[in-house]
């Protein structure tokens, strides 16, 4: 019967002994980053999902408040109370529809930090293993897999232009750019 060293948990850049590993440490990173990403993406959805249910259960009161505003007679002083009434229903509707926009945009922002996490994952078990790490298929197979996970053919064209070489900073602005001339295509997942 063998015993298996098993390598250290943490960093040992700051006292490297013969066993020290750049890999080791590089996994270790893309752990935490990743690990990172998904705490945070919970702790924000806790938040979003309250003040989803709060404009949602807004947005009811204030088809409430309309409706019984519409009931109001169209002359004398109730009749100016109602036209007042009915636009400041429909200020706060608009808002109401402008955070619901919001939510959306949060929504896809969620999606694409999920699929970074998940990348990372990826990279890291494939950086930990010295049979794959250096098998060009195995880097093919991870950007295959990455790739799938982009869900709009700006992030196909970003991830693209990144595996043809163009630099990442201009890959990601001109990926920013097409996505801000698109912000009136808004739907939920």
């Amino acid at each position: 019967m063998t015993d298996k060293i098993v390598p250290p948990r943490g960093s040992t850049a700051h006292a490297p002994d013969l066993n020290w590993s750049q890999v080791r440490e590089t996994v270790l990173m893309l752990e935490l980053a990743a690990v990172q990403i998904e705490h945070a993406m919970k702790d924000s959805n806790a938040s979003v999902d309250v003040l989803t249910q709060s404009f949602t259960t807004m947005a009811g009161c204030m088809q409430e408040i309309v409706g019984k505003v519409e009931a109001l007679p169209d002359d004398g002083a109730a009749g100016a109370a109602r036209a007042e009434l009915l636009g400041a229903a429909g200020n706060v509707s608009g808002m109401v529809h402008q955070a619901i926009i919001a939510f959306q945009f949060y929504d896809k922002l969620v999606q694409r930090l999920a699929h970074v996490g998940l990348s990372l994952g990826e990279l890291s078990d494939l950086v930990a293993e010295p049979g794959r790490i250096y098998n060009p298929g195995e880097w093919v197979g991870l950007q295959t897999r990455i790739k799938g996970k982009y869900t709009t053919r700006e992030e196909i064209a970003m991830f693209d232009a990144v595996m043809q070489g163009i630099p990442v900073q201009e890959a990601v602005e001109r990926f920013m750019a097409e996505m801000k001339e698109k912000n009136d295509d808004i739907e939920l997942f």
